[in-house]
C-alpha cells in the first residue's frame, strides 16, 4: 500500500527532499510507525513530499509529478495555513475563489487521474496572541477545506477543532510555540488522529 502525505512545512518537517521515502520528524513519521504497527503483515511504502512555505497554489503546480504520477493508493492533503500566514502583514488576502478554485484542482485530479483515497486534514491555528487576526481570513478558508471535504474525502481530520479541544486545560504552547508549527506532542497529537482516519479507510 502506497501512502503519500502532502502539504506545506507541518508535513515536511525537516524530510531530506533527496529521498522522498525520509518522513521527517513531525506527524508522517509518527503516523507511519503507528500504521505498520497496526498492520504487520502489509507491506507499506510510504512517501513525504510536502514543502515547507507551500500553498493550495503551489501544490497545483507540482501535483501531476508529486501525486498522480506516483499513483498512490492513499493521499493525504494538509495545507492551506500558509494561505493565510503569508499575506496576513499587510492584510493583502488571497482571495478564498482562488483558494477553492486550486484545492479543488488537486482534489478533482485525484479523483478523475487515480484510484487513491483521499484523506484532508484541517489547517489549523492555535491561540497565540500574535497571530489572532489571521481569523479573520482563516476560518472562511476552513469552511472552504470544509465543504471540499464533504464532496471529495474518504476521511477527514478536523485540526482546527481538535487542537482547540486540546487547548482546554493545557497551554498553546504545550502543542506548538507559534501556533502552528507542532512540537513533538503536537505531532504526535496530529499523528494519532491521522491513524484513527486511516483505520476508517483500512476498514
Amino acid at each position: 500500500m502506497k501512502v503519500l502525505f502532502q502539504g506545506d512545512s507541518i508535513t515536511d518537517a525537516g524530510r531530506d527532499w533527496n529521498n522522498m521515502h525520509d518522513l521527517g520528524w513531525g506527524y508522517p513519521r509518527y503516523a507511519a510507525e503507528a500504521i505498520k504497527n497496526r498492520h504487520p503483515g502489509t507491506e507499506f511504502e510510504f512517501i513525504n513530499l510536502g514543502i515547507s512555505g507551500n500553498e493550495a497554489q503551489h501544490l497545483r503546480e507540482r501535483w501531476q509529478a508529486d501525486c498522480i504520477d506516483l499513483q498512490p493508493d492513499l493521499v493525504s492533503i494538509l495545507v492551506g495555513v500558509n494561505d493565510t500566514w503569508h499575506y496576513a502583514e499587510d492584510r493583502n488576502w488571497m482571495p478564498n475563489e482562488y483558494f477553492e478554485e486550486c484545492y479543488r484542482h488537486i482534489l478533482t485530479e485525484i479523483r478523475t487521474k487515480t484510484s487513491a483515497k483521499i484523506m484532508m486534514l484541517e489547517q489549523y491555528l492555535l491561540p497565540v496572541y500574535d497571530k489572532e487576526f489571521f481569523r479573520v481570513d482563516l476560518d472562511p478558508k476552513i469552511q472552504i477545506t470544509r465543504k471540499l471535504a464533504r464532496e471529495f474525502a474518504d476521511v477527514f481530520v478536523p485540526l482546527d477543532g481538535i487542537f482547540a479541544a486540546h487547548c482546554i486545560g493545557e497551554k498553546p504552547t504545550a502543542w506548538s510555540e507559534d501556533g502552528v508549527h507542532p512540537n513533538e506532542a503536537g505531532a504526535r497529537l496530529i499523528a494519532d488522529y491521522y491513524v484513527a482516519a486511516f483505520e476508517k479507510i483500512w476498514r
